[in-house]
């Protein structure tokens, strides 16, 4: 027996079908793509025992000519390329002709089709590589492939397979997939006789200003549900023949896990690197430890920018440009996610309408000092001739805001998003209450993340302004930070700080940022001469810059048990509404939240 020898046609087709059909989801993606690419507007998917026993996909596109139909079941025949060229600029979701010869290798297959040029149907069968002749059928224009009992002549590689449900749970997610891409297509998909997704076909619109219109975003709530929709950011832009646009949602609605993250690259989803770290570092600065963000992204660009001829499942890609794209897509994201305080109307997500008993808030004359007397809280509440007293006295080593004045509201045009603020509860929370109802805001994560911002921007701007101690504070340190105070004078005048030596075991604190409070100067020096000491002065201010920025802003943030004044809580409030991204701390936790007046309403069973 020679020790080499050509593999029969049979078995070549079979070991290359478990690259390009590795279970009935493989298959299902293969042959949507193809009915997309036909030009169909209405794909209707059957499904048994999760597509092992049958996969039947039926479209209404241009359909097959009766001649071509031994060729659409042989390998590498295509419609889509015919030279190098084509290939290297790749329109189409398909392009390789391995999915019908592959599917025939390894299951019982049907093709018919009718051209719409044709006066009826024919149909081809194939079985072991095996091709019947070709016979009239009756079916209406387009095709419908149909797969039965996969890998029934190879039993090794059916064991492989999952359970019914396993397996159906990845076909339905490829269908899903598949809707998400096209909303301008009917898809329906049926179960075991059930249905499972009945979509109808909208005309999807481009983004305008950042929102999403109307058909696409029905699709998407029909998918991924109205909570998703509800919670979503609009996202578009163009640049240098780039187009990104869909819908992104704000880190309130992340994830445990990366199940909803859907990214169309020229209409086909792809999963990438570039792609995916775009994304985090768009949402490093807001999401909480190890959650994850949902989109439904769709970038448009050139095909000949990117390389689909990668993988034969064609879900991985290669871009030309791949820094250019990942500055593109993180630029657009971060963007958009950098959106101060949101107005009223999206305040309330969870209000789909004005209340119908419409409260107007007013600014309530009370002070938010822990009150003495009881009863004095309710004469303060209700008005009887008691000003806020504004007496309260406030140490310089006490003092977290700046005494400015309150905002003048006109409150019959003019309700601030936040609203105005009521009380302090427990020491933690800020009570507000704005035209959809009550808000509460965690006031040290609100304020820690007002002073972030605020210290990125300086930082930028080479100048964090810094504050002179008028008595330096003093603290033992050990020898490599007082090597390091020694060596990183440059770095610390940029973070506003002056810290030297004065003696072998000392460091002095002359002078800290000014919006750091003068009560932590001994502990934030300590972290950020460890910032530089572990990595660097480059990287410190670099690549590290968020994480160092975040630990002084928390620093100088307000704390618990710590009693503001009603001047000073409207402030917070008001830098808010000035300030990207402050619905999120500086580790990723909601800083407020709505709780509209219909909410309350239900909790008190009013109206029943």
């Amino acid at each position: 027996m020679p020790d080499i020898q050509l593999l029969p046609e049979l078995l070549i087709n079979q070991i290359a079908a478990g690259e390009v059909i590795e279970r009935p989801a493989s298959a299902l993606k293969e042959l949507m793509e193809n009915s997309l690419d036909a030009g169909a507007t209405e794909i209707n998917v059957q499904l048994e025992a999760g597509g092992i026993k049958l996969l039947r996909v039926r479209d209404n596109g241009k359909g097959i000519v009766m001649e071509e139909l031994p060729l659409a079941l042989m390998r590498h025949a295509t419609s889509k390329i015919i030279s190098l060229e084509d290939l290297q600029r790749v329109a189409s979701m398909g392009f390789r002709g391995e999915a019908l010869a592959s599917m025939a290798a390894v299951a019982q297959v049907s093709l018919t089709s009718r051209h719409h040029a044709a006066e009826h149907a024919w149909k081809i069968d194939a079985q072991d590589g095996n091709l019947s002749a070709a016979s009239p059928a009756a079916h209406a224009q387009g095709t419908s492939v149909e797969m039965r009992e996969i890998y029934f002549n190879t039993p090794a590689r059916r064991k492989f397979l999952k359970s019914e449900s396993t397996e159906f749970a990845y076909c339905d997610e490829v269908f899903k997939r598949m809707a998400l891409s096209r909303p301008d297509v009917t898809f329906t998909l049926q179960h075991n006789g059930r249905m499972v997704w009945q979509l109808p076909a909208h005309k999807a619109l481009p983004l305008e200003d950042g929102k999403i219109d109307e058909a696409l975003a029905q699709r998407i709530a029909a998918i991924l549900g109205n909570e998703f929709a509800l919670h979503a950011v609009g996202v578009q832009r163009r640049a240098a023949g780039l187009h990104l646009h869909g819908l992104i949602t704000q880190p309130a609605y992340s994830r445990a896990r990366n199940d909803s993250q859907y990214f169309f690259l020229n209409g086909r989803f792809v999963k990438d690197k570039v792609v995916s770290h775009a994304i985090r570092q768009a949402y490093q600065d807001i999401l909480h430890h190890q959650r994850h963000p949902a989109f439904v992204l769709f970038l448009d660009m050139p095909p000949e920018g990117v390389d689909v001829n990668v993988h034969p499942a064609k879900s991985e890609v290669r871009f030309r440009e791949s820094n250019g794209i990942h500055q593109f897509i993180f630029h657009t994201l971060h963007d958009a996610l950098s959106a101060p305080a949101v107005v009223a109307e999206q305040a309330a997500p969870h209000t789909n309408s004005i209340p119908a008993r419409e409260y107007v808030p007013q600014q309530q004359a009370m002070p938010l000092r822990q009150v003495a007397e009881p009863l004095a809280f309710y004469d303060t509440m209700f008005g009887r001739n008691m000003q806020q007293t504004g007496d309260s006295v406030v140490t310089e080593e006490d003092e977290v805001l700046p005494n400015f004045p309150t905002p003048a509201f006109n409150p019959q045009t003019e309700i601030p998003p936040l609203g105005f603020a009521l009380a302090q509860l427990s020491g933690i929370y800020i009570l507000a209450q704005n035209q959809h109802g009550l808000i509460v805001v965690d006031m040290h994560a609100a304020h820690e993340r007002i002073v972030y911002e605020k210290l990125k921007t300086a930082l930028d701007q080479q100048q964090i302004p810094n504050q002179p101690l008028l008595i330096p504070v003093t603290f033992a340190a050990e020898p490599l930070d007082i090597a390091t105070a020694e060596e990183e004078q440059e770095a610390l005048h940029k973070l506003g700080f002056n810290i030297a030596p004065i003696s072998p075991t000392t460091l002095a604190v002359r002078a800290m940022p000014a919006m750091l409070k003068q009560s932590h100067a001994e502990s934030a020096a300590r972290d950020v001469l460890q910032e530089l000491r572990n990595f660097g002065a480059s990287r410190a201010l670099t690549e590290r810059r968020n994480e160092l920025l975040a630990t002084l802003a928390c620093h100088s943030a307000v704390r618990a048990n710590h009693a503001l004044t009603l001047t000073e809580m409207n402030h917070i409030l008001r830098e808010m509404e000035n300030t990207e991204r402050s619905g999120q701390c500086n580790h990723g936790r909601p800083t407020w939240f709505q709780i509209s007046i219909q909410e309350l309403d239900g909790m008190f069973m009013r109206g029943r």
